[in-house]
């Protein structure tokens, strides 16, 4: 098991905000709905039922106030494929606290936690394309991702009309 697994807590490394993040509980599962749900009423991602996060919280980890680390700040997940893949998936910021960075911090969190497992590509769709790239990461068509991720796909509202965007990084 990574060592990332062992240890749920990663310190805020911005001096001005005093955050963590850590690997989501059963008790984050309502913020972390209210967080995500917020931007799919606005078309800015999918949406997720409670069921899809309960089923996949240990995919999850969350950006916490250090002092009260009940309270979600963000939300985002690395959902494993298999030996060399992985997603990043419904990363999201409470929209009380965007432009501060807890979107980056979290998702290096989640590509720091793709590298302690050894992954060699982690991908991602999103409305959100520049935010990615200042990652690394870069537009790919859907068809050149395994078929294997869709899977998941059949499931959603838009399968049929997907207008998200495709992106990989090769860590």
């Amino acid at each position: 098991m990574p060592e990332y697994a062992q240890s749920l807590n990663r310190v805020n490394p911005l001096p001005d905000l005093n955050t963590l993040v850590r690997k989501a509980r059963l008790s984050d599962v309502a913020e972390m709905y209210r967080i995500i749900n917020y931007y799919a009423e606005s078309q800015r991602m999918l949406p997720k039922t409670e069921l899809q996060l309960y089923e996949n919280l240990r995919d999850y980890s969350i950006v916490t106030d250090a002092s009260s680390t009940d309270r979600v700040l963000a939300c985002g997940a690395l959902h494993l494929y298999w030996e060399n893949l992985a997603e990043i998936r419904a990363l999201a910021v409470d929209h009380a606290m965007t432009r501060k960075r807890l979107g980056t911090f979290l998702v290096e969190s989640l590509l720091s936690e793709a590298r302690e497992w050894e992954i060699d590509r982690v991908f991602c769709f999103t409305y959100e394309p520049k935010f990615f790239s200042r990652f690394g990461f870069v537009r790919v068509e859907h068809r050149s991702l395994p078929l294997k991720v869709y899977n998941e796909c059949f499931h959603c509202p838009k399968f049929n009309t997907c207008d998200e965007i495709a992106m990989v990084l090769d860590l």
